[in-house]
């Protein structure tokens, strides 16, 4: 009789600690996800991206509990940003920059990892490849079609043939581009002019220099001219020079066009990532990186309008028109 009794309290005790284990599990299913999000700085089109993700999340019915926090452009701080959300349990991780996301790959190899704004996932070392990721991290690469970009500049002006650009030095993102810009223009029969820089405080001087060597400038996708947007566009437009964008929120800023996407679809599509990884458990090693869905002409009309281009332009006529 003892023995049935211990083996009753036995069955109970297992009985209730599944209980309890399914009654968690329901839980997380029911959608109580931890996210952090790591950015790497401060400017509109990170910004972009952080606000689509979340957009998308509340319209897909995703219920969340998020950290944010801002590396404000230190590598170190957004590693130790993402050990502080590893330790804090996080389900998921989403980093936004490149640099941003390589911090977040530093501190775990477990939690799930969606970046975005990251151009050459592969050649930074993130992703085995984009089709298959093969670890813990996959995400959405802003990887312009500069081609296509470049090719705007004889729509607009076929006199133009010397191109200028800054970049970070310190930015491998930049560095990706820079060459694909050099590459291509140089098929286009374009001359590539380039100049780097390490902090933002060079690049008004560097800028300046490298206005009066050319024709037109491009504007790349990069976090430290992205954060002086209008500093560039000002200079540019007191030069009544033609400047073409990798992205909407140059535009925005005061760029003249882009042909390029909006990083808030880019935050549109990782958070349609994370609904898979949250509460499809689809792991982020299945998921191949994603590329921008769309690319649009986009045109700063105050812009156009002091630069003394008209709407009439061919290459315009399905564009749509924003304001600095």
């Amino acid at each position: 009789m003892k023995k049935i009794s211990i083996l009753l309290a036995a069955l109970v005790l297992l009985l209730s600690g599944c209980e309890k284990e399914n009654e968690k599990q329901d839980v997380k299913d029911d959608g109580s996800y931890k996210i952090g999000i790591v950015q790497y700085m401060d400017h509109k089109a990170l910004d972009d991206s952080r606000e689509g993700f979340v957009e998308i999340l509340n319209e897909l019915g995703v219920s969340y509990d998020l950290d944010y926090k801002n590396a404000q452009g230190d590598m170190a701080t957004a590693r130790a940003i993402c050990e502080k959300f590893v330790a804090d349990g996080v389900d998921l991780i989403y980093a936004i920059a490149t640099p941003a996301a390589q911090g977040a790959q530093g501190a775990t190899d477990e939690t799930p990892i969606i970046f975005a704004a990251v151009t050459d996932p592969v050649g930074a070392g993130l992703v085995a490849s984009e089709d298959k990721p093969g670890g813990n991290i996959t995400g959405v690469s802003d990887r312009a079609n500069i081609k296509d970009q470049l090719e705007i500049y004889k729509d607009l002006d076929p006199s133009i043939k010397t191109l200028g650009l800054v970049y970070s030095l310190d930015e491998i993102n930049s560095k990706v581009q820079v060459d694909e810009v050099e590459k291509l223009g140089k098929d286009l029969g374009f001359e590539i002019k380039t100049k780097g820089i390490l902090n933002i405080s060079d690049l008004g001087p560097t800028a300046s220099a490298l206005i009066s060597e050319v024709d037109g400038f491009y504007i790349l996708s990069d976090n430290k001219i992205a954060s002086s947007i209008s500093l560039l566009s000002d200079m540019l437009i007191e030069n009544k020079m033609i400047s073409v964008c990798g992205e909407e929120s140059q535009v925005k800023g005061g760029g003249l066009l882009t042909r390029g996407m909006k990083y808030k679809s880019l935050g549109n599509q990782a958070g349609a990532m994370a609904e898979k990884i949250l509460l499809e458990k689809v792991s982020p090693a299945d998921l191949p990186v994603e590329g921008p869905e769309e690319a649009k002409m986009i045109v700063n009309e105050k812009t156009l309008e002091t630069l003394g281009l008209s709407k009439d332009l061919e290459v315009l006529k399905d564009a749509e028109y924003v304001g600095d």
